[in-house]
């Protein structure tokens, strides 16, 4: 089974694929949407921690397979993206360790099958490069992505598949968090969709101007995105705020949760060779 791993600055999701032929007793549940590709056994969303050890994240990784009924030693490949540099070594350490595999890096030299064209293609983030492989395959082009993370993320393909540039906007959570710790008078409040625009009190002013004007931000640079492009691209939201941001955008027309994770199977797939097996300790 592969292992894809894609290391966030606030979460890393981890996503157990059947691979081709593979035979055992883990079957994947039934889809429950379009975005659930069928080979997908397991997927788990954890809080990324720059100074976890080797063990404290191995302990971890063995327990959620255990509670699923799983073992490590059934993943027979491992792939990873990640945006946080000092993780890297730790999680090659416990692919290494804890499942004795030899983990693939989405890093500069990997088949990816999509020209990027931008000034310096190795500054692009890893799962930023993912999420544009999945999209044009799985969508077409010309088409739009928008991941809302710690950092909001817009990345735009070609009609012929071509990475051709983006935005970076900082996440509704890093806005939400800077109004806070700068206005002395208002305490924190669950960031949410109010019933009216017009709030009546203190909470409902904040809920108001921090979700419809993140909307406001989100749907503004789309709507210029897609007059520059000059043509109709379709937009696909993914990352932990999708849907509750998603539903009052004009232009988000998909919603794709596993959209990362797939792009990983993907690549992967472009990449597939044998990993040699590490001996264990």
């Amino acid at each position: 089974m592969l292992l894809a791993v894609d290391v966030g600055n606030t979460n890393t999701v981890l996503g157990l694929y059947r691979l081709e032929n593979e035979s055992d007793a883990i079957a994947p549940p039934a889809p429950t949407s379009p975005s659930d590709a069928p080979q997908l056994a397991a997927h788990w969303r954890i809080s990324t921690h720059r100074t976890q050890t080797v063990d404290e994240y191995g302990v971890l990784f063995v327990n959620l397979f255990n509670m699923h009924g799983m073992a490590p030693n059934q993943v027979t490949h491992i792939i990873v993206s990640s945006v946080v540099p000092p993780v890297d070594s730790t999680l090659r350490q416990v692919c290494e360790s804890y499942f004795h595999v030899q983990p693939l890096f989405v890093e500069p030299g990997i088949k990816t099958g999509m020209p990027v064209l931008v000034d310096n293609p190795s500054e692009l983030g890893a799962d930023r490069l993912v999420n544009a492989i999945a999209a044009f395959e799985r969508y077409g082009g010309p088409c739009v992505v928008v991941d809302f993370g710690t950092a909001t993320t817009f990345d735009v393909i070609s009609a012929k598949g071509e990475y051709l540039g983006g935005a970076i906007a900082p996440g509704l959570g890093i806005s939400a968090d800077a109004l806070f710790s700068r206005a002395a008078r208002l305490g924190r409040v669950d960031i949410k969709r109010p019933a009216k625009v017009i709030g009546t009190n203190t909470v409902t002013h904040l809920q108001s101007g921090l979700y419809y004007g993140y909307i406001g931000l989100v749907d503004g640079i789309l709507e210029r995105m897609i007059a520059e492009l000059g043509q109709p691209a379709r937009v696909i939201a993914t990352g932990g705020l999708a849907r509750q941001i998603s539903s009052d955008s004009r232009f988000i027309a998909e919603i794709d949760d596993m959209l990362t994770l797939d792009g990983l199977l993907i690549l992967f797939e472009r990449n597939r060779t044998a990993r040699p097996r590490t001996r264990p300790h």
